[in-house]
């Protein structure tokens, strides 16, 4: 009865969530409680889980979301966007926007969420594809593939991050293996772009003129200087998984400060802290509570409280003790990284949000690691890329992203579903099908 109870779970937090348009963290909550009662467990274990559940799962990561939202707004704010984006159109060739696009779509959405890297950089896209003369549909899917690759898959995204913590999965190692996959995916979205969508025409028809893009730039930081608190965070969150295999006992001092400067935490802060550097002028408006700093903590409790709600409900499913159940069930079915995946695409699919989608099928799929042998810190990283990869497919009409997509690039629905929806589906594949092979190789 207790695997019934689950997916009367699911389908109550997806009715929830989609019909009465409750908020997730509520959804997950409630659900959370009623699966508990239908469980039979104890009301005091029902209180515990809660407690633990909530508090476990944001003292992991809370912080790391919150200090990698911050870094977006003023990455996103000063015009450091802007400034990679006028980098990468000099490295890959003016008439090479559909890739330039990608690429950048998939640097700016590390910190930055993908709806709101779409709208920032579509002014950008349909200007030089105007500039360029080729059809708008091909850049814009570069640009919404290369931002959904990097929203699911590439930590410090809080998604990614969510899920790593709720897994106990090593950071360090989910990027390592993240970074190589999503490139492999973004790969397959820019042939899928150029290939396939390009066919497709659509009249740039720039809203923004190439003059206001211009002077915004005079004040934006530089490329180099706006990569920086993307790039260093990551490079010190993979230091210190790296060593991390050097036994205690042989630690040097220095590598015990690298370490130290490598969890994700300090790595983030760090990153914070050279996002202050990029307005021309930082001043104490910017950091106020009214500022950009404030807007960004309140933009952030959102993604908090979807979190928390999620730890809640893993934490619920694992001690009612459903694991050992659905494990001795599934196991046999050997459907190995496959399985996290379609739990994560069933919820993706079902009630649009990849975030929430990524949570939950973390939250899910926990308390189960141990039944179907996910025991290795190799299995947890991969375990973390295939419910992001899960969480990708697919993005269609209950998903805010398809209509950021279509509305601002030109698209009807009909279009939205054979481009922006189908590319997310190769995307999604091409993920998990990395994620099987590279299994293969390491256990």
């Amino acid at each position: 009865m207790l695997v019934v109870y689950l997916l009367l779970s699911i389908a109550l937090i997806i009715g929830l969530i989609n019909y009465l348009r409750l908020h997730p963290f509520l959804a997950l909550f409630v659900v959370a409680i009623f699966f508990g009662f239908a469980a039979g467990m104890d009301y005091q274990l029902i209180l515990q889980t809660i407690n633990d559940g909530f508090g476990g799962t944001l003292g992991k990561i809370g912080l790391v979301i919150i200090f990698g939202v911050i870094i977006g707004a003023f990455l996103e704010n000063t015009g450091g966007a802007y400034a990679l984006a006028e980098a990468v159109i000099k490295l890959v060739g003016k008439k090479r926007v559909p890739t330039a696009m990608g690429i950048l779509g998939y640097f700016v959405s590390i910190p930055v969420f993908a709806d709101s890297g779409f709208i920032l950089l579509s002014p950008l896209n349909k200007s030089l594809s105007k500039k360029a003369g080729i059809s708008l549909a091909g850049s814009a899917i570069a640009l919404a593939m290369g931002l959904t690759i990097a929203h699911n898959l590439v930590p410090p995204t809080p998604g990614p991050i969510a899920a790593a913590g709720i897994l106990n999965a090593d950071l360090g190692l989910v990027l390592a293996l993240a970074i190589p996959i999503s490139i492999v995916a973004l790969i397959m979205a820019l042939l899928f772009a150029t290939k396939f969508a390009a066919r497709t025409y659509i009249d740039p028809n720039p809203d923004v003129s190439q003059e206001s893009i211009d002077l915004r730039m005079k004040t934006a930081p530089s490329a180099f200087k706006a990569s920086l608190p993307i790039v260093v965070p990551i490079v010190l969150i993979m230091i210190n998984s790296r060593l991390r295999i050097i036994p205690v006992e042989e630690i040097a001092s220095w590598q015990s400060f690298l370490m130290f400067l490598g969890e994700p935490v300090i790595a983030l802060v760090i990153g914070m802290l050279l996002a202050f550097t990029l307005p021309k002028k930082l001043n104490k408006e910017l950091i106020s509570t009214d500022g950009w700093v404030g807007k960004s903590l309140k933009d952030s409790a959102n993604i908090l409280l979807i979190t928390g709600a999620g730890g809640v409900f893993g934490k619920m499913l694992q001690n009612s003790g459903i694991a050992g159940v659905m494990g001795d069930a599934l196991s046999d079915l050997n459907l190995s990284f496959f399985l996290p995946f379609l739990i994560a695409s069933a919820i993706k699919l079902a009630q649009g949000s990849s975030t929430v989608a990524l949570i939950t099928a973390a939250s899910i799929v926990f308390p189960m690691m141990g039944s179907l042998g996910f025991a290795t810190e190799m299995d947890k990283a991969l375990l973390v890329i295939s419910i992001g990869a899960g969480s990708m497919v697919v993005s269609h009409a209950n998903d805010s992203f398809f209509w950021v997509v279509t509305q601002m690039s030109g698209m009807n629905i009909a279009k939205g579903y054979k481009l922006h929806s189908l590319g997310t589906l190769v995307i999604g594949l091409t993920s998990i099908i990395s994620v099987l092979i590279i299994s293969l190789f390491v256990n």
